[in-house]
């Protein structure tokens, strides 16, 4: 059989191909990424509408300066605090409070946790948070003050560690 241009493959034509199918590797997995980004979006929208406590957080969250704060109470000394964030991304924190427990008086507690955090953003970032704070509930006032630090050590697009993350939280308590 003669061999005709249209069989012989130019080094031209086989990168082009290559860096096609690259393209098209790299769109699918970024359209799974943001599929699973939706998803957990929609998670913690869900929890944070059956949170025993919903708030509002000021400070440095993930680098945005304000999030949507939950608390969910999953023992006697110990709970799930959860943030989404806004600001130059999307930040999403779920942060277990191993330990959760009162400093003198009922209404006065300090806690320590860590968990997941992740930002959307252009890069994206994931990793994990550490978290220490004290926390005032008043009484007879169904509302809860707190303040916290949140360092952050990135994983994934960049490894950094980020000692930031001072915040304060103003919660209403349901249930009280």
């Amino acid at each position: 059989m003669p061999v005709t241009t249209a069989m012989v493959t130019r080094p031209g034509d086989l990168c082009t191909r290559v860096a096609q199918g690259l393209r098209h590797t790299l769109l699918l997995r970024a359209l799974h990424m943001k599929k699973l980004v939706l998803l957990l979006s929609f998670l913690t929208f869900g929890e944070l509408s059956t949170a025993q406590e919903l708030g509002i957080r000021f400070g440095d969250v993930l680098g945005n300066s304000v999030a949507v704060d939950g608390l969910f109470q999953v023992g006697d000394f110990s709970r799930v605090h959860a943030d989404l964030s806004f600001g130059s991304g999307v930040g999403i924190e779920a942060l277990y409070d191993f330990l959760y427990k009162p400093l003198g008086s009922e209404a006065f507690n300090w806690y320590v946790g860590a968990g997941p955090s992740m930002l959307i953003d252009d890069p994206f970032y994931l990793g994990f948070s550490g978290e220490i704070g004290l926390d005032y509930h008043f009484n007879g006032v169904p509302i809860s003050l707190s303040a916290d630090w949140r360092p952050t050590f990135w994983i994934i697009e960049d490894t950094d560690f980020r000692g930031g993350g001072f915040g304060l939280n103003a919660r209403y308590v349901f249930g009280q």
